[in-house]
């Protein structure tokens, strides 16, 4: 099968399926980075099939591992390399779209270059802590409020 006609309907399928998959598996994994640069900036993503800006990440996939799952989401997205093993945050229910959903949030810290942009991406860009974008979602903020707050850290998303 051609690549780029792949390349062009994944994010059409993902968007399509993934209430089916929901219906059908009793619990679904994701990850979510916190990707780090030198300012204090943190990368965020804007999907091109849901609204606001949010940590680059996504599913994980049968016989894949947490930090796996994070490496192929971070390339696939953003084309960020990890350089050392990313930091495990935390671990939220993701509830509120589905009742079996659970996020692992990792810290990256050290990583190469972003280069690339997927068709799932709309845009990606580092922000300032302090300036974050209108419409970054409530889940990001409140994730970047736990880490450089110090406020408590939530069970859900």
């Amino acid at each position: 099968m051609n690549m780029s006609f792949v390349r062009l309907i994944k994010p059409m399928l993902k968007y399509t399926l993934q209430p089916f998959f929901r219906l059908v598996r009793g619990q679904t994994l994701g990850v979510r980075a916190v990707v780090l640069d030198g300012q204090k900036r943190v990368l965020l993503v804007r999907h091109s099939y849901y609204p606001g800006w949010m940590f680059p990440g996504g599913g994980v996939e049968h016989n894949e591992t947490f930090e796996s799952a994070l490496v192929r989401e971070l390339d696939e997205e953003t084309g960020v390399q990890i350089r050392s093993r990313p930091e495990l945050f935390a671990v939220y229910a993701n509830f509120e779209l589905f009742k079996g959903d659970h996020v692992a949030l990792y810290i990256v810290r050290e990583w190469d270059g972003v280069k690339r942009k997927s068709l799932e991406i709309a845009e990606y860009e580092f922000f300032h802590l302090d300036s974050l974008p209108e419409g970054t979602s409530p889940g990001t903020k409140r994730r970047l409020r736990e880490i450089f707050s110090k406020v408590e850290c939530s069970e859900q998303w």
